[in-house]
């Protein structure tokens, strides 16, 4: 196996869930060339990597344009396997057009059909989606590591190093969708309780989380509670979490980071549940839900409202 292509393009924390499957890979071939697909946006989660030889990206925003270019650029490649972890139709017929010598996927993926091997995208109880993707390449691997991982580089490390000369909290109170995210009035408890510890706390978000993390902060007013949204890249985040004494995130990109550097973490889920296959995978780590709601899940991703309109599953998140 001399050339390698694999497709993830999804979101933030489909990228580091799928890491496990080159990770395998790069053990079980280590002179094999691999390169990965990513959407525009995720590319940095895999800057500096040392065994990705390339990372291709894919901008939905010009998707035929973009389809045409990378499939006349992975032609020329002649890989020996393309795998693709996604099922969008977009992605299935760059797996198609690349002409791999052997390509590989999930059945759920409109164009499976045009793949060489197909596998189910299995919902068994107690499985996580590494261990879906893990599928795609279980002919080849007989014992592989479940771990998720990522690679900040030594300038990414001494990046947070100056943030790191206090024991700290790192928080990541926002997500995309507003029904995975816990309310305000959580993250508002949970800070005046830590903030009782006399540690630092750091809110994690990307630059469009700003203003909100700022409302906390003017709600708060402890100088020991700091908004670093924007300030740091994806690794970089990652690494700060790695020396945090815990991490309290929501079912969202940043519980993964958590994983892939197996720290410490508290996750909340309100309108998704870890029995999707997406909780954290740290040795330490805790899941606040409310249970036995008969609304929730009330969806496989979330939503922009809550369908009720009463937002139980968020309100009514407790912890100690």
């Amino acid at each position: 196996m001399d050339k390698i292509l694999i497709i993830q393009t999804a979101f933030l924390g489909d990228v580091i869930l799928a890491s496990p499957v080159w990770e395998n890979l790069h053990n079980k071939y280590p002179n094999a060339q691999i390169d990965v697909l990513v959407k525009k946006g995720n590319e940095s989660l895999l800057s500096g990597h040392p065994f990705i030889r390339k990372v291709f990206v894919f901008d939905k925003s010009q998707k035929l344009k973009n389809i045409w270019l990378l499939t006349k650029t992975f032609r020329k490649v002649n890989y020996d396997l393309i795998i693709n972890l996604q099922r969008f139709t977009s992605s299935g017929i760059i797996t198609a057009l690349a002409r791999g010598k052997e390509s590989r996927g999930f059945q759920k993926n409109p164009m499976s059909w045009l793949f060489t091997k197909r596998f189910a995208h299995q919902m068994k109880s107690g499985w996580h989606e590494v261990d879906r993707n893990l599928l795609l390449i279980s002919d080849l691997i007989a014992a592989p590591t479940r771990g998720p991982k990522l690679y900040p580089s030594h300038n990414d490390q001494q990046k947070v190093k100056a943030f790191q000369n206090v024991p700290y909290f790192c928080m990541a109170p926002t997500s995309v969708w507003y029904t995975k995210q816990a309310p305000k009035e959580i993250w508002l408890k949970l800070i005046n309780q830590l903030a009782q510890t006399e540690h630092t706390i750091y809110l994690l978000g990307a630059p469009d989380d700003k203003s909100f993390l700022q409302e906390l902060l003017n709600e708060v007013k402890d100088p020991k509670v700091i908004n670093l949204a924007g300030a740091l890249t994806l690794l970089q985040s990652a690494a700060l979490m790695s020396g945090a004494i815990n991490n309290f995130v929501n079912d969202s990109g940043p519980l993964h980071l958590a994983s892939a550097s197996n720290a410490p973490v508290t996750a909340f889920f309100c309108s998704t549940v870890p029995e999707f296959g997406f909780g954290p995978l740290s040795e330490t780590s805790q899941i606040i839900e409310v249970k036995n709601l008969d609304c929730r899940p009330c969806g496989l991703h979330g939503h922009k409202a809550c369908p009720k309109g009463h937002f139980k599953c968020g309100n009514g998140l407790i912890f100690s």
